[in-house]
């Protein structure tokens, strides 16, 4: 029976062919159809509507793969989110057109550890927005401390630290001024107070990652137990792994996680923040949680120089970047499309493990899975063309080419 008027679009439908569609965890070969920005249902079209595609767009043997979703990235090309300014939502904007040629099609802008003045000024004016020809997407904002350890600081200034006071939330809300367009925290589980801040964290949807810590397994399962679902920067300002207490690092193969519950973890594939051995030991302990970040500072996309992460001066030299006059690592300068290729062959896994980590994974923390990540039917068409070294050919958001390699036509 074909259906009402009124529930047929009569949009242009446009069929991407020649391509391979990671669906199902596998490469497939099998068309795109795309409308309204919504990745449609073939079988439906024909049978329900009656109807052919208005547009065929040959791909070229191009991996046809979601588009990456980065959980941790502090700036770019000169912006430093933590930086309080006027028009933070004009830097926003930069980084979001930029990283397009990367295939990130939707991102959460992070704050390092900053005053609370920094926090009061900056959050009211980063906004959740769709993604499109302006740039990627905002999913929400990741704000990395500071309530994390002073041990475990890494590049997080000292002086921002903090320590939750006798109303434990009510105290991180005075510090960030708002949760508004908040959707992930990453705090340090041992401190004193933890467990009401990230109960209630929980309750509001907001996702609780543990990291900048000194926190033993136990209370990093506690910490789980209570609704943190992610671990910021595996190995990166943690204890290090220990037989005897393994820390934070144990989540991955502990059993004392909730039934059905997923513990997530995001890596820093660069090649500098964690050597390959220690990435194939992530993967192969629990591969469906591994989230890849670009974790990139202001300095991503620029000549080396002296540049900014919050508070403090880093220095770029290549790849590496430091807190000036320091050896402390200071987050990437890498592209995420960089860390997925680095990620398959440190790792050897598959094509699709490789690009899931960088999309459905991320999705699934964020519980958006039904929405980004995938290349289901009914989900947004976000999504990425592919060459077989897993170079980007083009980037699509909402079925819209919003940047193409210049010696791609399609």
């Amino acid at each position: 029976m074909m259906p009402s008027d009124k529930s047929v679009s009569s949009a242009p439908v446009f069929q991407f062919t020649n391509c391979w569609i990671l669906k199902n965890h596998k490469l497939q070969r099998e068309d795109l159809w795309v409308r309204e920005g919504t990745i449609l249902n073939p079988e439906k079209l024909f049978f329900d509507e009656k109807r052919l595609a208005d547009v065929q767009l040959d791909c070229k043997g191009s991996i046809v793969a979601p588009g990456f979703i980065d959980v941790q990235i502090n700036g770019g090309f000169g912006v430093d989110f933590a930086t309080a300014t006027d028009n933070v939502g004009a830097g926003i904007s930069l980084v979001s057109g930029k990283i397009l040629s990367h295939g990130v099609t939707s991102f959460c802008p992070t704050l390092v550890s900053s005053p609370s003045s920094v926090y009061h000024k900056v959050l009211p004016q980063i906004s959740i927005k769709n993604g499109g020809f302006h740039g990627a997407g905002v999913l929400g904002i990741h704000l990395e401390g500071p309530f994390i350890s002073k041990e475990k600081k890494g590049a997080h200034p000292e002086h921002c630290l903090r320590t939750f006071e006798k109303e434990a939330f009510q105290d991180l809300l005075a510090t960030y001024g708002s949760l508004e367009g908040v959707r992930i925290v990453t705090l340090a589980p041992e401190l004193k107070g933890s467990s009401e801040v990230i109960q209630e964290l929980t309750k509001q949807g907001i996702r609780v990652s543990l990291g900048h810590s000194m926190a033993n397994l136990s209370q990093a399962e506690e910490a789980v137990q209570q609704g943190a679902t992610f671990i910021t920067h595996l190995f990166n300002a943690m204890l290090p792994f220990h037989h005897r207490d393994p820390g934070i690092v144990g989540l991955l193969t502990s059993d004392q996680i909730p039934p059905g519950r997923q513990v997530f973890y995001s890596m820093i594939s660069d090649g500098i923040h964690t050597n390959p051995a220690a990435l194939r030991i992530a993967h192969r302990a629990n591969p469906k949680g591994l989230v890849l970040v670009t974790d990139a500072i202001a300095g991503m996309g620029l000549a080396p120089g002296r540049h900014t992460l919050g508070q403090q001066v880093v220095e770029m030299d290549g790849l590496n970047s430091y807190i000036a006059g320091t050896k402390i690592l200071s987050g990437s300068t890498a592209r995420m499309d960089a860390c997925v290729r680095h990620f398959k062959e440190a790792t050897g896994c598959s094509v699709e493990t490789a690009l899931e980590a960088a999309s459905l994974h991320p999705a699934q923390l964020l519980g958006i899975e039904d929405q980004k990540g995938t290349l289901d039917y009914d989900t947004d068409a976000d999504f990425l063309l592919l060459d077989d070294s897993l170079h980007i050919r083009a980037t699509y958001i909402a079925g819209q080419q919003v940047w193409r390699h210049n010696a791609f036509i399609l």
